[in-house]
């Protein structure tokens, strides 16, 4: 047997393994780094997270990505050359973490890597061609296996569409797999970029389960606040839409487009909802806001979208708890809108079930990774995989 099939057998066979998740979204913010012990797979899995930190994009590499992210005509070269740089500053991010928390990188069995969406084409964007829907992300594997010592799970989304599925959300699993209950119907919303919801009734098996993106969480509102307001990355707390007024004809303009009339569940990302999207919707109109009405209306656009999701699935007579994760939990202003627009359900931090919100992601990969070397493999409701199947590549440091 191959030394690195050896190391892999004994690392699933062990009762408990170290694990470390990488996420970073569509907010291209940074890289969220969550060392986790994880006993167990499946239905037994037990996870606590050990270490956890965010490593902000620099300026410089913010840009570079920008040069290939969620547009339809870029260089090849910058692409290609892309995918491996990436992979090492994402394998430098791995290991001054593990030097600030004093573990060596011989203690860690994983690393799972989501890598970095460039485009997400689900069928809906392209419904009159003969292509499937597809999902691409670059951070090559294989260079942070090498640069790291530990061996690496990822591009796990492409198992996903080969499969069935369109490649998101894979909330789900993790979802089911960490927060499943035997006697609360539970909701899992998390508020990236793009949001998305995983619905977990009480004492549901994985096969029941419900994951579907709602369509903008932060994307849209980021992405105005960046081209509008100088040194500003986001609308911190809502406070610059909470001086603005929603407009009420731009707000129907938003809604407009046939993403919110496709059924669910469904997948999209900012390849539709970007600033040119904004622009059209204003265009619409005729009339110029202030950028403070623009952030207003965006607001509650993302509120909107997100209870009228929801209750378009469970309804408005059942009894939910939901847990909120995400970048977009901390916007005062869009909690508030969730609470008005969403009276009958319980809304809660993820934090009040174990789970600390802004790791949420990153812990879910880490999961992912433990399945695909120990655990069986995965079938899922909704526009999940229509076979079962782990997901995931995984490269060896040697």
């Amino acid at each position: 047997m191959h030394p690195n099939i050896q190391h892999l057998y004994e690392i699933a066979n062990k009762p408990t393994r170290k694990v470390i998740g990488l996420m970073s979204g569509t907010s291209l913010d940074g890289l969220d780094i969550a060392l986790c012990t994880i006993t167990g797979a499946g239905n037994t899995t037990k996870v606590s997270l050990d270490e956890f930190i965010t490593v902000p994009y620099t300026p410089d590499l913010k840009e570079k990505l920008l040069t290939v992210f969620s547009q339809k005509t870029v260089s090849l070269e910058q692409l290609c050359v892309l995918n491996p740089w990436l992979a090492l500053q994402h394998a430098s991010m791995v290991n001054h973490a593990l030097q600030q928390w004093g573990v060596d990188a011989a203690q860690v069995d994983l690393i799972a890597s989501h890598g970095q969406t460039i485009y997400h084409a689900p069928k809906s964007l392209h419904p009159n061609d003969a292509f499937g829907p597809a999902s691409l992300q670059i951070v090559d594997g294989d260079h942070i296996a090498v640069a790291t010592g530990i061996i690496t799970v990822s591009d796990f989304r492409q198992k996903h569409i080969a499969a069935g599925g369109e490649g998101a959300p894979l909330s789900l699993y993790g979802d089911y797999l960490l927060c499943a209950h035997e006697t609360e119907n539970r909701i899992l919303l998390n508020i990236g970029g793009i949001a998305n919801f995983t619905i977990l009734n009480a004492n549901s098996s994985l096969e029941q389960v419900f994951s579907s993106d709602t369509g903008p969480g932060n994307t849209l509102m980021d992405a105005y606040t960046r081209k509008y307001f100088e040194g500003l990355a986001y609308d911190k707390d809502g406070i610059i839409a909470k001086s603005g007024k929603i407009n009420e004809p731009l707000l129907q303009s938003l809604k407009s487009d046939s993403f919110f009339s496709v059924a669910f569940p469904k997948t999209i990302g900012p390849e539709l909802f970007n600033l040119d999207y904004i622009i059209q919707a204003q265009m619409a109109l005729g009339t110029m806001l202030s950028h403070e009405d623009v952030l207003a209306t965006l607001n509650m656009f993302t509120a909107q979208t997100i209870s009228e999701a929801i209750n378009k699935v469970v309804g408005d007579q059942s009894v939910y708890t939901m847990y909120i994760s995400g970048g977009g939990m901390h916007n005062h202003l869009l909690m508030e809108h969730l609470k008005q627009l969403l009276p009958s359900i319980t809304i809660k931090s993820s934090m009040e079930i174990g789970i600390l919100p802004d790791a949420k992601e990153a812990i879910l990969f880490a999961l992912l990774g433990n399945e695909a070397v120990a655990g069986t493999s995965l079938l899922a409701g909704g526009n999940a995989t229509k076979v079962a199947t782990t997901m995931g590549k995984i490269s060896f440091p040697n």
